[in-house]
């Protein structure tokens, strides 16, 4: 936030070491094996519900961090604020769900584990992508199952689902986003019939790139509508 210092490198240190402790368990995870992330997930996500001192530093560290700003991300109804990115591929975020948010159709390049902070959306989930592609009607994806997510709320998701969710305003959610395991994901739109594939950063253009990566005005702006929601 302008103005408030950064966490003192003391408690960097020690929260660094305590995301190390929490992590552990993401070691040599089988990100396929949805139940075995469940269980690991959990107790890193609860554990950073539970202690929002332990959350407001690391997120309000991130401006700190040129290589986090550059990981966070900003769009016209959402905004993501990585606070951790592991080697090994996975990273810790928050997804700030912004006025007039709705989803479309897609499944994912990673599997992940999310916990609700604040607010709520309506989830769908329709079944496997064993068929989706560019050419797929989207008229015929069939809902299996529509539940409202709301504070306090958790679940993992497998790469492979195809899901969609519309959020109350200033929803937020705490995520943790597996590697990645295939280079794109499909995203389908019901209103005009359309599917379309979109790509990781690897296959990105400079251009594409930049026009989502957030500014530090960005940045600060999150994190003062984090600070407002007495998140951070």
């Amino acid at each position: 936030l302008p103005g408030t210092p950064h966490p003192p490198a003391t408690h960097q240190g020690k929260d660094r070491a305590v995301i190390t402790e929490l992590t552990q368990p993401l070691k040599d995870l089988d990100w396929n094996d949805t139940p075995r992330v469940e269980e690991a997930t959990t107790k890193i996500l609860n554990a950073f519900a539970d202690d929002r001192g332990l959350l407001r530093r690391v997120v309000r560290a991130v401006p700190g961090d040129e290589h986090l700003c550059e990981l966070a991300e900003h769009y016209d109804i959402l905004d993501k604020l990585v606070f951790h990115d592991d080697p090994a591929g996975w990273r810790l975020r928050l997804h700030i769900f912004l006025p007039g948010y709705f989803d479309r159709p897609h499944n994912h390049r990673w599997t992940y584990s999310s916990r609700i902070l604040r607010g709520s959306y309506q989830h769908t989930l329709y079944g496997l992508d064993d068929d989706l592609d560019e050419n797929t009607d989207v008229a015929d994806l069939q809902p299996y199952l529509v539940r409202t997510e709301k504070a306090g709320d958790g679940y993992t998701l497998h790469h492979r689902m195809i899901h969609a969710a519309v959020a109350e305003p200033h929803t937020v959610s705490l995520i943790v986003r597996g590697p990645a395991m295939k280079d794109r994901f499909l995203v389908a739109d019901r209103n005009t019939g359309k599917a379309w594939w979109q790509y990781g950063a690897a296959k990105e253009s400079k251009e594409q790139a930049a026009k989502k990566r957030m500014t530090a005005a960005q940045v600060d702006s999150a994190l003062r509508g984090l600070a407002d929601l007495q998140l951070i």
